[in-house]
């Protein structure tokens, strides 16, 4: 995810503590997986870190880092926004967040049979996955997580949803060039929006759970 092990701990620190910030941040339960994300995604650079002093290899930290990347976010992405989402937006929400399951049991096929291995390619590490009809695959792992950030029905999410397939494709083409892999500079940027996500939460989303509850009762 970045262009070497010291890149990747200094941006996987910096991710995460911007995680941390998140959570601290959150006033409404619904929206703390969504706002965990970023202790994920800096977890995964540290993990990143570990297969590129290893050289690469098959080693435990590459399936790891194979796990998170796949199966573990084409389920987590879809269920926190679903978690995040107006009640009226949760029905469609809902079919993308069965895709991600689906999707993640076909990845987690190809890990499980492996072999997972990862190689040093200049500026990047490459990693290879034994998958079933990868393109299925990719397009089920694609809408599960960019489509339920657009449709999520919230403007902001929708906003950052746009962010992620943009700068996702742009750091991929930069990936496959083999000239520096920049996956950890977009996680840190996309990590800070999601920071300005859950502190401009508007306060309807805040408001503790015995208020509703309560509502209309005169005593």
């Amino acid at each position: 995810m970045c262009w070497s092990a010291t890149a990747d701990l200094v941006a996987g620190a910096g991710v995460a503590a911007v995680g941390l910030a998140c959570v601290t941040s959150v006033r409404d339960r619904r929206d703390l997986p969504l706002a965990a994300l970023p202790l994920l995604l800096g977890a995964h650079q540290v993990v990143e870190a570990v297969v590129w002093d290893a050289g690469g290899g098959g080693g435990p930290a590459t399936v790891v880092w194979a796990v998170i990347a796949l199966p573990l976010l084409a389920v987590w992405v879809p269920a926190a926004v679903w978690c995040a989402a107006p009640p009226a937006a949760r029905r469609r929400l809902t079919s993308l967040l069965a895709l991600g399951v689906a999707t993640a049991a076909g990845l987690t096929a190809g890990i499980a049979t492996g072999p997972v291995t990862a190689s040093v390619r200049g500026h990047t590490v490459g990693y290879s996955v034994p998958l079933a009809h990868p393109a299925v695959l990719v397009a089920g792992y694609l809408l599960a997580t960019v489509g339920s950030l657009l449709l999520s029905g919230d403007r902001r999410l929708s906003a950052l949803g746009v962010v992620v397939g943009v700068g996702a494709a742009a750091c991929f083409a930069l990936w496959r060039l083999e000239f520096v892999s920049t996956w950890c500079a977009f996680a840190a940027l996309w990590s800070v929006l999601l920071l300005g996500w859950v502190r401009r939460r508007p306060d309807s989303a805040r408001l503790p759970p015995d208020r509703t509850r309560n509502s209309g009762v005169t005593r």
